[in-house]
């Protein structure tokens, strides 16, 4: 449980790096999962409850609430869940490139395998979800051209299959790119 406070977002990945280091997660892995992390809690931090009006934390109006991180360890994956008391779904939304926010589902759909929300149960507001994917994306591209290494064009010719972007590698980019 973490309040609504300006290092709440850097206090969530500290902990996200030290448990699952502790689980012996790679350290590229690691680092994707601090930036769906980072912009998860982000999300909870800076979207207050429905119809609460944002007000600066030094003001006596001031509301901190609370929110929640989960993270769990799966065969094949980490999920991270964050539960904030906001009902209000996530948005996926085209940006432009001089936009300065709005960006953080558009990340967290891209680096990670499955992602969702669902209502909190017995709470207000809703949790949001990620998967992150413990084996290397570059791997799953070598399995899928080993298994099915080219496919036939109509005009009978072999055509290879189109690459796809590596996700891991973008999210080390990004928080490369976040650490400036």
């Amino acid at each position: 449980m973490l309040a609504t406070t300006p290092n709440a977002v850097g206090l969530a990945r500290l902990h996200t790096a030290d448990v699952l280091s502790s689980w012996r997660v790679p350290s590229d892995i690691v680092k994707i999962v601090q930036l769906v992390v980072s912009e998860l809690t982000t999300n909870a931090v800076e979207h207050p409850k429905e119809g609460d009006k944002p007000v600066s934390l030094f003001s006596p109006h001031s509301k901190v609430h609370t929110f929640e991180l989960l993270l769990e360890m799966a065969p094949e994956a980490v999920r991270v869940s964050v539960w904030d008391r906001d009902d209000r779904p996530p948005l996926l939304k085209e940006v432009g490139v001089e936009a300065t926010s709005g960006r953080g589902i558009f990340l967290v759909a891209t680096m990670s395998k499955n992602w969702g929300y669902y209502p909190a149960r017995d709470l207000p507001g809703k949790v949001v979800w990620a998967d992150i994917s413990l084996v290397p994306t570059s791997h799953l591209h070598e399995i899928e051209r080993e298994q099915f290494p080219s496919r036939p064009s109509s005009s009978g010719r072999r055509v290879p299959r189109a690459e796809r972007v590596d996700p891991h590698l973008l999210g080390r980019v990004l928080a490369g790119v976040r650490s400036l």
